[in-house]
């Protein structure tokens, strides 16, 4: 099942004034440049290296069908990064999503959720998972306020449930899930 461009913009879900579209492989050097701006310096130089691993090219290359890159006057607003689990044909996964901090409570990033669930539904899956750092606090209330739900993990911190080294030894992860 593929999504034309036209689809994209049908919905009307968006905030006037953007374009929403799949993103490419040749958009990955902004993307990489938003990984390193929008989060005004959180983790210094590290923690901006760790956010722009996080978002190789394969996944422009992979994903796009399922993506989505949202412009206002041609500049970088927002993106999503999902794909459909060839493991679990029930899921669909968000990689990563942000919004440009001018843009923020403006709608984008609950527009792309929205979009995100439609792709899935659309695609037969029933639930969409997801994952945040323990320390991104607003990206775990985001999330909850989005409808999904933290998943148990094998400690409690601050009330919430982390799966410690999920990603390898210190990398510690809430996991969420949503039903569609």
């Amino acid at each position: 099942m593929s999504i034309g461009s036209c689809d994209l913009e049908a919905s009307g879900a968006f905030p006037a004034g953007v374009t929403v579209r799949h993103p490419r492989p040749s958009d990955h050097a902004v993307l990489q440049g938003a990984l390193t701006d929008w989060w005004g310096g959180q983790g210094g130089e590290a923690g901006g290296q760790q956010r722009r691993l996080l978002l190789p090219r394969l996944f422009l290359q992979h994903f796009s069908e399922t993506s989505f890159y949202v412009e206002r006057a041609t500049a970088l607003r927002a993106f999503l990064i999902g794909f459909l689990s060839q493991s679990d044909p029930e899921t669909a996964y968000i990689h990563f999503v942000a919004v440009h901090p001018e843009e923020q409570r403006g709608g984008l990033g609950s527009a792309l959720y929205r979009r995100f669930f439609d792709v899935a539904r659309g695609h037969g899956r029933s639930r969409v998972r997801a994952i945040t750092s323990p320390a991104n606090r607003n990206s775990i209330a985001y999330h909850t306020r989005m409808g999904f739900r933290i998943e148990p993990g094998d400690r409690t911190e601050d009330g919430v449930g982390v799966c410690t080294d999920y990603d390898g030894p210190g990398l510690d992860r809430v996991s969420f899930v949503r039903e569609l």
